[in-house]
């Protein structure tokens, strides 16, 4: 059975459920709260597991195991390729989420350094049909990418999340590339369409927009749309975006076209906002 690899950062997610934002200086009550794993190629390759993918995950991770390592094993992640940094601590967000509206705002720390392309090079790919990458620490990235490209039949994403220098040289190496509404915003495009038909013509790629749904660009130029479903209630929007790249992956790797593989990621991200986590279902 071929496998998929994800590369990127794994964090301590500590979650405060408020019924409205607070202004500066204000003092409010939190009316529950998680600590959970966090992370965009940790959540993408745990939500991966759930849609039946043999997964694997590579980055760094303190040398004393943790809730990270009992969220791999939960959903049978593989993390035996995670380098062990001793007397490190795990990188945390600080989210705070807002009932009324369902936006969380992020306040995130870390000391842990990033994943270095020396311990990827070193890594067996063989076996591995995909090999998904968080936009991060781009020289280290760039090596790593073109490592993954010298292996034949081995397809690449790459999400783009943050606006980071130099990162839209590494976006030809990708099969697939992943961007959000932040990076877009970043960059002064007022929607995603916009975005989409600045990239070169060839590319493969997707732009999520919250509740407007997802965008995305085949390699002819066509744009598609898909509108996210509406939402009583959106619960819990953490992770969403690593929810909808995950079933894009997934997608791509089961045979889908770009058409359907947009329209069941949007679907199957906009069902997550109405339950809390990543777990897909209530088994």
């Amino acid at each position: 059975m071929t496998r998929v690899l994800c590369i990127g950062v794994a964090t301590l997610d500590i979650v405060n459920r408020v019924q409205r934002y607070p202004r500066e200086d204000d003092e409010v009550r939190a009316i529950a709260q998680a600590r959970r794993m966090g992370g965009n190629a940790a959540n993408t390759a745990v939500v991966l597991a759930q849609l039946g993918a043999d997964v694997a995950w590579a980055g760094n991770l303190p040398s004393a195991p943790g809730i990270v390592d009992d969220s791999f094993a939960r959903y049978r992640v593989d993390a035996s390729f995670a380098v062990r940094i001793t007397g490190a601590t795990l990188p945390t967000s600080y989210i705070t989420l807002s009932a009324e509206t369902g936006s969380r705002t992020i306040v995130h720390f870390r000391e842990l350094p990033e994943y270095r392309a020396a311990d990827f090079l070193a890594l067996d790919l063989g076996g591995f049909d995909w090999v998904h990458f968080e936009g991060r620490a781009i020289d280290e990235l760039a090596l790593m990418l073109t490592r993954a490209r010298s292996f034949a039949g081995l397809r690449v994403s790459l999400e783009v999340e943050k606006l980071r220098p130099g990162i839209e040289a590494l976006f030809e190496f990708a099969d697939l590339a992943l961007f959000s509404r932040d990076y877009a915003q970043s960059k002064g495009f007022a929607d995603a369409a916009a975005l989409l038909r600045s990239l070169p013509r060839g590319l493969q790629a997707s732009c999520t927009w919250g509740a407007q749904g997802a965008w995305a660009v085949e390699r002819d130029g066509r744009l598609l749309h898909e509108p996210a479903p509406r939402l009583e209630t959106a619960i819990d929007t953490i992770g969403a975006g690593d929810v909808f790249n995950a079933a894009m992956v997934q997608a791509f790797r089961s045979g889908q076209t770009l058409g359907p593989a947009l329209q069941a990621s949007v679907a199957l991200a906009a069902a997550q906002c109405a339950r809390e986590g990543l777990q897909l279902s209530d088994d």
